[in-house]
Parts: structure tokens; sequence; C-alpha cells
């Protein structure tokens, strides 16, 4: 067993409940060949039962100390932990249709979810806890109060779901928040294409900006009153009224305007 004190510069809260471990592993249900990367397995209270079950297991761990300790408990040729910062890792290394789990870390969450939505061509789902709110977040639709840029910008990348709650007596140390899972796959297809991105992110940025203007404000930058009317787009309209679609007519129609 991994002995650790919880550093807050790594925000570690570490997974100690053996009913919601074993929930996440049913949900997550792992098959001996594939290809699993834990990103920050702590203190392995998710590693062991997976190692039960696949034949490998790749792991990304910031902390040096818990790499030490990991290494020292399992063997090399079930598990391949890489030092790394999970922000800066290259996913595409490790293969094809990977399968990639976690308990993230609440202050990294987010660019971290950015940073992996670059990879999803190699991925072939992901399984992660967060903060309740931020997975509220990432599957809210469009007119509600937790819809935003990070809803607009996930959805272009994956189909998501929250699947189960955690609550937050389930770790040590115990967090001021409550979490949960959320199972995300892939979409065939982008809604956005790739060479779109830069401008996508633009849009979206500028959109949310000031939340409680309208779209006539938040994106004067890109659109002239007639090309709200060109997009049969109200201009009086709030960032939070428009799904992922109408997002993506917008980015269209700028990239064909001359």
């Amino acid at each position: 067993m991994v002995k650790h004190t919880p550093r807050k510069r790594f925000s570690q809260n570490f997974l100690i409940d053996p009913q919601i471990i074993a929930e996440i592993i049913h949900a997550i249900r792992p098959s001996s060949g594939d290809r699993l990367i834990e990103i920050g397995p702590g203190l392995g209270a998710l590693t062991r039962p997976l190692l039960q079950i696949v034949d490998h297991l790749h792991a990304i761990e910031i902390d040096r100390d818990i790499v030490k300790q990991l290494r020292l408990e399992f063997p090399e040729e079930k598990l391949t932990i890489h030092s790394a910062d999970a922000l800066k890792f290259d996913f595409s290394q490790l293969g094809n249709r990977l399968r990639i789990i976690g308990n993230l870390p609440y202050n990294i969450s987010t660019p971290l979810l950015f940073h992996l939505s670059r990879f999803c061509s190699y991925i072939a789902d992901m399984h992660f806890m967060l903060q309740k709110e931020v997975v509220e977040r990432m599957v809210a639709f469009p007119s509600t109060p937790d819809y935003g840029r990070l809803s607009v910008m996930l959805q272009n990348y994956f189909e998501m779901e929250q699947i189960l709650m955690v609550p937050a007596e389930s770790f040590r140390p115990v967090p001021k928040v409550q979490s949960a899972i959320v199972r995300m796959r892939p979409l065939a297809q982008t809604i956005i294409p790739a060479e779109q991105d830069s401008l996508f992110s633009k849009i979206v940025s500028s959109a949310f900006s000031q939340r409680r203007k309208t779209l006539r404000n938040t994106l004067r930058d890109y659109l002239m009153p007639e090309d709200f009317d060109a997009l049969a787009l109200d201009s009086g309209l709030r960032a939070e009224n428009l799904s992922i679609v109408q997002y993506a007519r917008i980015v269209n129609y700028l990239v064909k305007v001359p």
C-alpha cells in the first residue's frame, strides 16, 4: 500500500471508498487486452483492481514520491509509470484505441480536458472523476445555467454523460466539493473541422466573454447586422442560447466571407 501525505500544490484528494471504487470499475468495464491509461494513480485505489483485470496498465503521475512508491509495489511488466505532467504528455505515443481514466486534480481539470481533445483520433473512451459542477457544465444543454464555453468546446469533440455521483466523504482529505464520474466518447467526426479550430475557439470565447450581453455586442468584431440576417440569427440572443451547430454555422459563414 502506497503511503503519502496529500500535497495541496498538486490538488491531491485520494479515493478511499471501496464501494465507489467497485462502482467505477464496473462502469469502465475494462477487458484484459485494453490499452488503458490512468492519469494520476495516486495511492493506487483504482490501479490495483484494474491490474487484476488488464494485462498491462500505463499510469501518468507528476508526484515523484508517488512514482517511486508505485514502482516499488508493481512490476514493470504490469505497470508502466510515466513520470510526467499530463498537461504536457503526448498521448499519441501510447498507440490507438486508448481508454483513459483518472481522478483529475480540480486545479487542472479544464486545461487537461482541452489538451486531451487534441488526441481524439487515438482515444476510444475516457472516464474521469471531476468536480460535480464541472461535469454538469460539460454535459449541459443550450439555454440552461450550466451551458457555457466548456460545454460548447468539448461537445465539438465528445459525446458525454454523467454516470455516477461520488460523495466528498469518499476521499482523503475530504474536499469541499462533490464529485461525479463522466464518460466521454470521441465523436466519429468533429462538428467543426480541425482547420477551423482556432476561429471556433475565438468565436466561442468572445460570445461567452460577457454572458449577460447579447451576441450583437459580444460578436461585433466578427458579425455585422447584415451578417446576422444572412445567418437568420437573432442578434438579441445571448451566447448560452446557441447550440454548437449554430456556432458551427457562424464559423462556416465567416470562413466563406471574402
